[in-house]
């Protein structure tokens, strides 16, 4: 027991500033163009450079750390991460900082892409889902927490304090790691498909490039050179995963019914959960006027509401089936985000606490069992790319999420929100409904 909460500790520790720097800068990017004299646009690529490249990587770390060891790989991100944070704070021009966020990237993709296969390592299987609970409340309250402690930050301190902060937090962990983290006990001993790395970040690279132009109006001949190119590069991509005994995108565990299924259903979640986070906050401030402090204020129930249903849920899937929990689950979820739609025009704040904290707990339900099935219906030796592919189809939900609101806003300037909100219901009822095929999986 020690151990073992000494690495969920650990865990804990790195993969919660590797969320957090995909949505801390956010907030710090006017001030950081302000500082570097450079244009809004142009400041974008400080983030999305870093989304970019945990994108592209993620899968292949996930199959390196089959083949040398999840602990290495996770101690790798967590030095790299570490040292190019302090690069970051450091950085006095755009570039130096663009360098050092698509380093960071990699280092925070290493942390992302064996972080469950570690905690399959740490709990046993009668308990894994207790671990995946742990796991997701880290990332929720991660994910949610990033502006709030942006705003924080910046009230007495400068942009440079956003990256700094994970300097001490990525040395604590580092050295828990080599006290508590387990070795694999087994690996793969096969050699590295550095060709199948090349085809892979070049496959997803170009697609979310072109989606994510595509959606901010970019030159459409641009976009359609670009998904064309995507096209034909995954072909080649796929087929030499298919011709592979241990493919970098696990094709093969997606044979499994169970597995696959249950990626559809993260997939689905997390392009909901991300339609619902992103257009709120205009509601919020746009619709109802509220402040920005409000506004982070009212989002808060919805994490909270997550950090208190996750550890139950992961208790309930010892008892109760993880097809039919995560129904449940995203059941609930898909009525709070409808009942957000359905508000009234000058709502109290009681009312917009409720319908988050239904959203939360809903997301909280479902998350832990999900996440357990992807894990346990791979075999062991595979637990890293199993792991790949979870946070894969989490990434893969997110920017199409975010993809998705901007081309609703662009289409409904008025009612951008509530068409939003109605998708995002729409989309947790078809989780709910591919959860529940789970059942006879």
């Amino acid at each position: 027991m020690p151990q073992r909460i000494g690495s969920i500790v650990t865990i804990a520790l790195g993969i919660s500033v590797a969320v957090l720097d995909g949505t801390i800068a956010n907030v710090a990017l006017p001030s950081i163009a302000d500082d570097l004299q450079i244009s809004a646009g142009a400041s974008i690529w400080i983030v999305n450079s870093y989304q970019l490249v945990v994108t592209m990587t993620l899968l292949s770390l996930s199959s390196l750390g089959d083949i040398v060891g999840y602990r290495r790989i996770y101690q790798t991100g967590l030095l790299v991460f570490s040292c190019m944070s302090l690069l970051c704070a450091l950085s006095g021009s755009l570039l130096t900082l663009t360098i050092a966020r698509v380093l960071q990237g990699i280092g925070a993709s290493a942390l992302m892409s064996v972080n469950t296969a570690l905690i399959r390592l740490i709990f046993p299987k009668a308990k894994l889902g207790r671990g995946m609970a742990l796991n997701a409340i880290v990332v929720a309250i991660s994910a949610a927490a990033g502006p709030t402690i942006a705003g924080v930050i910046l009230s007495f301190a400068s942009w440079q304090w956003l990256f700094a902060i994970n300097i001490p937090i990525g040395i604590t962990s580092l050295y828990l790691s080599f006290r508590y983290l387990p070795n694999n006990d087994s690996k793969n001993t096969h050699c590295f498909d550095g060709m199948s790395a090349i085809l892979n970040a070049l496959t997803f690279g170009l697609f979310f490039i072109a989606i994510t132009g595509f959606s901010h109006n970019q030159f459409i001949g641009y976009v359609l050179s670009e998904l064309l190119l995507a096209l034909i590069i995954g072909y080649f991509f796929v087929r030499r995963q298919l011709k592979n005994p241990f493919p970098l995108l696990p094709i093969d565990l997606l044979r499994i019914p169970i597995f696959s299924l249950s990626i559809c259903t993260s997939i689905c979640s997390f392009c909901a959960q991300t339609l619902a986070m992103v257009s709120i906050p205009f509601y919020f401030q746009r619709t109802l006027g509220l402040s920005e402090t409000e506004t982070g204020l009212l989002l808060t129930p919805w994490p909270i509401a997550t950090i208190l249903f996750a550890p139950l849920s992961g208790r309930l899937v010892e008892k109760i089936h993880a097809g039919i929990l995560g129904a449940i689950g995203m059941l609930i979820f898909s009525a709070g985000l409808y009942s957000l739609a359905l508000l009234s025009g000058t709502p109290t704040y009681l009312n917009i606490s409720l319908c988050m904290m239904i959203c939360g707990a809903g997301f909280g339900l479902f998350q832990s069992p999900n996440n357990q099935t992807i894990m346990s219906s791979a075999p062991r030796n595979r637990s890293g790319g199993a792991s790949g592919m979870l946070g894969t189809a989490r990434l893969i939900g997110q920017t199409s999420g975010a993809t998705i609101v901007a081309l609703l806003f662009n289409s409904y300037a008025v009612e951008g929100t509530h068409v939003s909100l109605m998708s995002a219901g729409a989309l947790a009822l078809i989780a709910c409904f591919i959860s529940g095929l789970r059942w006879k999986a």
